[in-house]
């Protein structure tokens, strides 16, 4: 503490009034200054610790679908494996029905998949911008920590699997055991 700070709590210590029965309390004595090799010291070792702690891995990158695969679609020689609508469901529910469709499609070994999310109604809701809010909020919780480990990458649908309102997801495979 500095000097000021010792004489602001002494002044602090003296005007209150202590409780019916107790004693007052006399403000802490001065402590010797520390040295300023013994602050480098304790600076140096916390700064030291600091930076041997194991710091939680960045969530793997996203990429977006190779041009082969963008064009197979395109023409139907490749399909998607698995499918979830998301019609109809608040965030909430479509949330966790999203996580739960992701993590058991990837222990299945689903290369590509699916979302349906809708396009949202074309003109203004009673309630102002709100259509379309899975639309909006699907690619946003993809690039969302829980869900990175599934996801290598998504891209909007092609027309004829919804377009717009749909989005094709690249799974990530599933780490065996012991390698």
């Amino acid at each position: 503490m500095s000097e000021a700070d010792i004489a602001l709590w002494r002044q602090v210590a003296r005007s209150v009034k202590p409780l019916p029965g107790r004693a007052p309390i006399e403000p802490d004595p001065v402590a010797p200054p520390i040295p300023s090799l013994e602050i480098e010291t304790a600076t140096l070792t916390l700064t030291v610790s600091v930076r041997t702690m194991p710091a939680k891995p960045a969530p793997p990158p996203l990429a977006p679908l190779e041009r082969r695969l963008r064009t197979q679609l395109r023409r139907g020689q490749q399909s998607v494996e698995a499918v979830i609508d998301l019609h109809g469901m608040r965030q909430d529910e479509a949330h966790l029905a999203l996580r739960s469709f992701l993590r058991r499609e990837q222990m299945r070994g689903t290369k590509l998949a699916l979302v349906v999310t809708g396009k949202g109604a074309a003109g203004a809701s009673l309630f102002g911008d709100e259509r379309g809010v899975l639309r909006r909020m699907v690619p946003h919780w993809l690039r969302l920590p829980d869900l990175r480990p599934f996801v290598v990458g998504f891209e909007e649908a092609e027309q004829r699997h919804g377009g717009g309102g749909a989005l094709y997801i690249r799974l990530r495979r599933t780490r065996e055991a012991g390698l």
